[in-house]
């Protein structure tokens, strides 16, 4: 039960950390444009990143070349999301933007879920989670409204 609690409470920050970061690169890219935002982004990542990998040992990043190809294009979902945020933050406000955001990733958690994507448990869409699918968009659509 305390792996479940801690395994919600990382996901809740993940949320946190993406809510925080809108409204700051919206900022930032008014002040040094969209896509010298999006390089100090990810070159701020990188370095974290780096800096992490060092500290764990560099883990098993020698196996990289093993890496499927549609892997490498992970980052470009970084690019995707950061160019969303600059987009729809500062004409739909903080809220809409976010809610917009976790509306597509239920969408395409649903799907991943339900074909078993990326190796993914497959987790099929019953009625329940319909429902609850459901209400999480229609809260989405009253947050925006």
């Amino acid at each position: 039960m305390a792996n479940l609690i801690l395994t919600v409470l990382i996901g809740i920050l993940g949320g946190l950390a993406v809510g925080v970061q809108g409204p700051i690169v919206s900022q930032m890219s008014q002040r040094i444009g969209t896509m010298a935002g999006a390089f100090v982004v990810h070159v701020s990542g990188a370095i974290l990143s780096g800096a992490l990998l060092l500290a764990l040992g560099g883990e098993n990043i020698g196996n990289w070349r093993n890496l499927s190809w549609y892997m490498f294009l992970s980052g470009s979902f970084g690019v995707v999301l950061y160019l969303t945020l600059n987009q729809t933050m500062p004409r739909l406000g903080a809220t809409t933007a976010l809610a917009l955001i976790i509306i597509g990733q239920l969408v395409m958690g649903i799907l991943i879920d339900q074909f078993g994507l990326f190796g993914v448990a497959v987790r099929p869409l019953d009625l329940v989670r319909l429902v609850g699918a459901g209400m999480l968009i229609a809260g989405g659509y009253l947050i925006i409204r």
